[in-house]
């Protein structure tokens, strides 16, 4: 899933995104710690790991997103 940051604090490594469809998101510190980042600017692109609505690893749209972390896909989805 991707996303733009909407917002980004530095001294709790947590913030918001906006998905592609408006919807806003917030981000802890886990799911921006899990992730290889320093510091993330509004605006920028991500790629986001989502698990029971909530974001579990953030990075750079640039940056693949772990398999660890990396959604299934659905058993019917064609290739």
């Amino acid at each position: 899933m991707q996303g733009t940051v909407r917002s980004f604090d530095e001294a709790t490594r947590s913030g918001t995104v906006f998905l592609d469809d408006g919807t806003v998101l917030e981000f802890g510190t886990p799911a921006f710690d899990a992730g290889p980042l320093r510091l993330l600017r509004t605006g920028q692109r991500v790629n986001l790991a989502v698990a029971g609505g909530e974001i579990t690893y953030i990075t750079l749209s640039t940056f693949p997103v772990p398999a660890a972390f990396a959604q299934p896909r659905p058993a019917n989805d064609a290739d």
